[in-house]
């Protein structure tokens, strides 16, 4: 039997919750002898500070959102502070009586934070197991452990060649593997060309977004509307008393498989450019647009995104239902775009669930030899 600690962080749905399943999912049917476990590492800690925590982070974002992201972006950049330090001391604590407790043969981190942990660790040689970074957005910040850690799964090349001349890390360390997205997500070789197009409109698990007023300016008789609220009942309810055959509202969806013939039905997607969602979005050569992101890690995956011309973003100064369809109904616009599609996926040198299967193989039958 091997034993797997995957480690995200909060409770609440997101990207990292997200890696962590679809990882978990696959080598549990690859390899019965496996047993995976994903521990919510700050609700391990402290049931009470994670509440804490996450609602003031969700009322910082909502209420003062150009402060978030500054002190996100410095965060990143000096998160060895000493007022931090007795905070680190205590979360390292709880890190060893963890790992005390589950015995992992290996750990995958699918948020910085148990990572950044784990990195000071290591660094005092008080953790000897392999650690996995699964980074779920399209850049590194620096609050990932990067020196002392085993692998890193990247999402891109740059990525790959950034971590390995600024820390002088092994390539053999790095793999490209794009964000990872479950299997249940099946890849599209190509783009769909319909003229009446259906739009998926997804505002995240919450619901959050400028859904209401994108959707009240919606009169292109050409468009039809799947809107995802997610867990936002309310605005669920609102767009079914509309009674518009435009606009089609679906409760949150946790079925990737679902979801999947979700993506199959439509020609494009409204989003917020979360890490996960986005990578999906690519794997099934959808067209992405967006109007709304959230400060910090959504702002710095759309810059990424921009710069590769990967995402669209509409702006406020005319109807965003003509911007859908001037840009979806150029045809060489769209054969550019499904060029630049092929470009990103062209550097994944392979799916995090075959790294890590090819690890595992390795070392459970290696050890199974002896």
């Amino acid at each position: 039997m091997m034993n797997i600690l995957v480690l995200p962080l909060f409770q609440m749905p997101s990207g990292h919750h997200q890696v962590a399943d679809a990882l978990i999912y696959s080598l549990q049917h690859r390899f019965p002898e496996v047993y995976c476990e994903k521990i919510d590492f700050l609700s391990y800690c402290s049931e009470q500070i994670e509440r804490r925590v996450a609602d003031f982070y969700i009322r910082w974002i909502s209420v003062s959102p150009h402060s978030y992201e500054w002190m996100y972006r410095r965060w990143m950049k000096k998160f060895e502070q000493p007022t931090m330090e007795p905070w680190l001391l205590y979360f390292e604590k709880k890190m060893k009586r963890l790992l005390q407790e589950k015995k992992p043969d290996l750990i995958i981190c699918t948020h910085s934070f148990p990572s950044h942990v784990l990195q000071r660790l290591k660094q005092k040689g008080a953790v000897k197991v392999p650690v996995v970074n699964v980074y779920t957005d399209f850049f590194l910040s620096g609050i990932w452990g990067k020196t002392a850690i085993d692998y890193h799964f990247v999402p891109h090349e740059e990525a790959k060649q950034s971590i390995c001349s600024t820390f002088r890390i092994g390539r053999n360390r790095v793999i490209v593997t794009g964000i990872p997205t479950h299997e249940h997500i099946v890849p599209a070789r190509k783009m769909k060309r319909r003229t009446n197009k259906r739009i998926l409109v997804a505002g995240g698990n919450q619901g959050l977004g400028k859904i209401k007023p994108f959707l009240t300016n919606a009169t292109h008789t050409q468009l039809t509307y799947f809107v995802l609220c997610g867990k936002n009942e309310a605005l669920y309810h609102e767009l079914k008393s509309w009674n518009d055959p435009h606009i089609r509202p679906f409760r949150y969806i946790a079925d990737p498989a679902k979801m999947n013939e979700l993506y199959d039905e439509v020609d494009a997607v409204v989003t917020k450019p979360g890490g996960v969602t986005m990578s999906e979005v690519l794997a099934k050569r959808l067209p992405a647009f967006t109007l709304s992101y959230l400060p910090g890690q959504e702002q710095m995956n759309l810059h990424y995104l921009r710069k590769k011309g990967l995402i669209y973003l509409l702006h406020d100064k005319e109807p965003y239902d003509q911007q859908l369809m001037r840009i979806l109904m150029n045809d060489e616009e769209m054969n550019q775009l499904e060029k630049r599609m092929e470009h990103y996926w062209y550097g994944r040198e392979k799916t995090a669930q075959d790294a890590l299967s090819e690890w595992i193989e390795a070392n459970i039958y290696a050890t199974k030899k002896r």
